[in-house]
């Protein structure tokens, strides 16, 4: 049930306007003055407020004031009988939803609170929809690489300055891009994107800049391009490495005059835009090879940043699997799952080429295809669970490689060798030796000495 606070010092104009909220299935609050009703307010969070002008000490547009400081979206509709237009404005300036003259009339009363309660609703979807695409796009990790990524957007985003980011394919540029827009005093502004790779050649200019009517067949009305929905926001270039020397040159252009015409138009239009570029490529070796061109590269890369790759930060897996474990179970209508201590192990240690991208479809895949609350190692792809090297057999762990002396890589393969054969066999301690050709009182004692857990009680 909604409810609606009225604010008025007449009690004949509180009563009428009660009985007749009550009857159309509204839950009402009453105040004679601003300060209770701003007492009110606070204590009951309605969803309007009717608010008189003229009241004995704080007035109307006073106590109007004070709710718009303390709750912005807080939808008001102002009430008077010595309304001007003035006033009108006023109250308009300050946030109001509508403006009605008294004596008031019920239909009109009716009318404008439906109308303020349709936009107060779409304003709380609007803020729930960002709120969720935040979380779409958050960036999840506190290893050292993500912590320095995470200050440089912070010191950045607030600027004007062009951006370049760089990084593997699936390490989450976007993300980065929609960091950096989300920090920026261009936030409440369009994002817009583009993914360079993914347009043909011959629309691409089109694409961008748009065109006029009758410019090429098939253009058979005016259309808007990337640069223009973007004005006073943030244009997002993905894959910008991909994008042909002639486009190049009219971005250039652009960047450098901020204005640009529509293909088959000669007017000129001006725009306002902050461009944010992401590549895979090498850009460097592209100019050397003669496919992007170098002055553009200096005019984007004003602000550079490089996103590490997955591999790079193997110490922010197990949050990320959480996380996305978290997401897809909850998309799914599942109950939380999660991965035994030797599948994540097998995640952290698997070397992701395809980068985050990968391990999010992964675990998008495990929610659905594994009936158990518990994932294990079994579960998991054949490549994680025994990813090869080129020249075959079992990738060396970051911690193995991370060590100083063979004598330590060497005690820790041994470990790691273990703990797979162990698993394989179901922790049944007579089998692994049998696999792995070793007597069986030497195996419990290396388990011993490696600190290994037994599972399923061993044996």
């Amino acid at each position: 049930m909604k409810s609606i606070l009225i604010i008025d010092d007449e009690e004949s104009i509180r009563e009428s306007l009660i009985g007749i909220l009550m009857d159309e299935g509204f839950r009402t609050l009453f105040a004679s003055n601003g300060e209770e009703g701003l007492s009110l307010l606070r204590e009951e969070s309605p969803d309007l407020v009717l608010l008189d002008i003229w009241m004995p000490g704080m007035d109307g547009l006073e106590t109007l004031r004070r709710i718009k400081e303390t709750s912005a979206e807080q939808p008001v509709i102002m009430m008077s009988g010595h309304g001007t237009i003035e006033t009108a404005v006023r109250a308009t300036k300050l946030g109001a939803f509508d403006f009605i003259e008294k004596p008031l009339s019920l239909e009109k009363v009716l009318l404008t609170i439906q109308n303020a309660l349709k936009v107060g609703q779409l304003v709380e979807e609007n803020r729930v929809l960002k709120a969720k695409i935040g979380k779409d796009y958050e960036m999840v990790g506190a290893s050292g690489a993500i912590s320095e990524l995470q200050a440089q957007i912070a010191i950045a985003a607030p600027t004007s300055g062009w951006v370049l980011i760089t990084g593997e394919n699936g390490t989450g540029k976007e993300l980065v891009a929609r960091a950096i827009h989300q920090l920026s005093h261009r936030q409440d502004r369009p994002f817009i994107e583009v993914n360079c790779a993914a347009i043909p050649e011959e629309l691409i200019e089109s694409e961008l800049f748009g065109h006029e009517k009758g410019a090429f067949t098939g253009a058979t009305a005016q259309r808007k391009g990337k640069f223009d929905l973007a004005h006073e926001g943030t244009l997002f270039l993905d894959e910008i490495g991909d994008m042909s020397l002639k486009t190049q040159a009219k971005v250039l252009r652009i960047l450098q005059e901020r204005k640009f015409e529509r293909v088959g138009g000669s007017r000129t239009i001006e725009v306002d835009v902050r461009v944010i570029a992401a590549t895979n490529k090498d850009l460097g070796e592209e100019i050397r090879k003669g496919t992007f061109r170098e002055d553009l590269f200096y005019r984007l890369n004003v602000l550079p940043f490089h996103v590490p790759s997955l591999r790079e930060r193997r110490e922010d897996i197990p949050a990320l699997v959480n996380y996305f474990l978290e997401v897809f179970c909850g998309k799914e209508s599942r109950e939380i799952k999660s991965l035994t201590p030797a599948a994540m192990e097998a995640m952290v240690h698997y070397p992701w080429p395809g980068n985050v991208r990968e391990l999010k479809n992964i675990i998008e895949r495990l929610v659905i295809m594994t009936p158990d609350d518990l994932i294990t190692e079994r579960h998991l792809p054949a490549t994680i669970r025994q990813p090869k090297m080129a020249g075959g057999g079992r990738p060396l762990t970051s911690t193995a490689v991370d060590l100083g002396t063979y004598r330590e890589a060497k005690e820790e393969f041994e470990r790691e060798f273990l703990l797979q054969k162990l698993e394989e066999n179901d922790w049944n301690i007579s089998r692994t030796a049998e696999a792995i050709d070793i007597e069986r009182s030497n195996l419990h004692r290396k388990i011993k000495s490696y600190g290994i857990e037994l599972k399923k009680g061993g044996g």
